[in-house]
């Protein structure tokens, strides 16, 4: 990366990633990954607390509402936490 890359990255707002704290069930945590991972540019899980069933869905301001609506729509139910 050279140095205008870095510039360019510094004047992004602070608000482009959206970060969701989530619990749901252990079991169903590795569906979540793969179905998310599936829809390709919306976002990223990442386990935060396996025994609690708690994860981190990583996205930007503008991709969050359709990965909202999408994880709504699968097969488990996920309860979305407070910041």
């Amino acid at each position: 990366m050279n140095s205008h890359d870095s510039e360019s990255l510094s004047r992004l707002p602070a608000d482009v990633d959206v970060v969701v704290r989530a619990r749901m069930e252990r079991k169903e945590m590795q569906m979540l990954d793969k179905l998310v991972e599936g829809l390709g540019h919306l976002g990223v899980v990442t386990t935060t607390n396996k025994a609690l069933g708690e994860v981190m869905i990583q996205s930007t301001k503008h991709c969050w509402p359709d990965l909202k609506r999408a994880i709504e729509e699968m097969p488990f139910e996920i309860e979305f936490l407070e910041p």
